[in-house]
């Protein structure tokens, strides 16, 4: 059975805050690392009322620092908003503190909206059309320092900080596959060409020092419950975030609510339907059996999974559930 991962956004739910939501955090850390994931991302988004991880970094020494075998990392450092320098002193910091479990994913959006994006700039001519170039140049200060090199990543030069390529488009896909880098697709949310990128970025990848074969993660959104009504019922908690998000209200993950689906128009309906079709909810039968319906189709190298559930008790067993679900495909192959 190929790897599970998770991809956490340290949601905050309504009547909650910051704090609780990286407690929260760190306890399903805890609980993947016991449960057999390989690796922990928390996601770069700003101006986000529900999402408590726009300091990533931070957040992933936070978890790092209260664990100790799982990788943690980045799904992703947006680069658009940063310098390539700092951020390669910032995860080889995490590195020099954590050896050998630090991942940056490296994202070309913004992570927010036009307004807060310009708020974030680093500099006035900063865009997502140089993200290529610094790619390459965020790799240049992990490499070991030349005798003559004047700008150097202290501490970064010279150590193992793996970098992946994320990507919703056939552009990720092209750029990881020409830097023979891994490529992790947001098929969680932005599902519309995920088999034309694993194919293009299967086909065009170009073997490099970092990786030998192509490697693709797929995000999944997994809501699994002791029962079909319960399951649904927790997934009206993404889908009323999804739905005030594209009303342009985001706000802290709301609680579930009974019948919300019935509420939606058709055009909400379709959104929902196709932005949200990589999802599994349901009882443990029925997770596992979408599970492995999901890989047998897309055929990825490892599944990276994410549950927006407001009740972090609820959460914890999805996961748990889940990792179950993973085992048993495991046995049965």
């Amino acid at each position: 059975m190929i790897p599970f991962s998770v991809l956490d956004l340290s949601p905050i739910v309504q009547g909650g805050d910051a704090a609780q939501a990286f407690r929260n955090t760190l306890d399903l850390a805890r609980h993947a690392e016991r449960l057999g994931y390989r690796r922990y991302w928390l996601a770069e988004h700003h101006n986000m009322g529900g999402v408590a991880s726009a300091a990533t970094s931070i957040v992933i020494a936070h978890v790092a620092s209260g664990t100790s075998t799982i990788r943690v990392g980045a799904g992703g450092i947006m680069l658009p908003n940063h310098a390539p320098l700092v951020i390669a002193e910032q995860f080889g910091t995490l590195a020099s503190l954590f050896p050998g479990r630090i991942d940056l994913g490296l994202g070309r959006a913004p992570g927010s909206d036009p307004v807060t994006a310009r708020a974030l700039r680093r500099n006035l001519a900063g865009d997502a059309d140089g993200f290529p170039q610094d790619v390459l140049e965020l790799m240049g200060y992990f490499r070991p320092a030349a005798p003559d090199q004047l700008v150097r990543a202290v501490p970064g030069a010279g150590l193992d900080v793996p970098l992946w390529i994320l990507g919703s488009s056939l552009f990720g896909a092209q750029l990881a596959a020409a830097l023979g880098l891994p490529y992790a697709f947001a098929s969680h949310f932005a599902p519309g060409q995920m088999m034309q990128a694993i194919a293009l970025y299967r086909r065009e990848f170009r073997p490099s020092a970092e990786l030998a074969q192509p490697y693709v993660m797929l995000g999944l959104n997994v809501f699994a419950a002791d029962t079909d009504d319960e399951a649904r019922l927790l997934w009206t908690s993404l889908l009323q975030a999804f739905v005030n998000l594209r009303r342009g209200r985001p706000g802290p993950l709301p609680p579930p609510a009974e019948g919300f689906e019935r509420e939606l128009g058709p055009l909400e309906r379709a959104g929902i339907e196709q932005a949200l079709s990589c999802s599994v909810v349901g009882a443990p039968d029925a997770v596992r059996r979408g599970i492995e319906a999901f890989i047998a189709r897309t055929r990825p190298d490892e599944l990276m999974v994410t549950s927006q559930i407001f009740d972090h008790a609820a959460r914890v067993r999805s996961f748990e559930l889940t990792a179950r679900a993973r085992d048993e495909l495991a046995h049965a192959g």
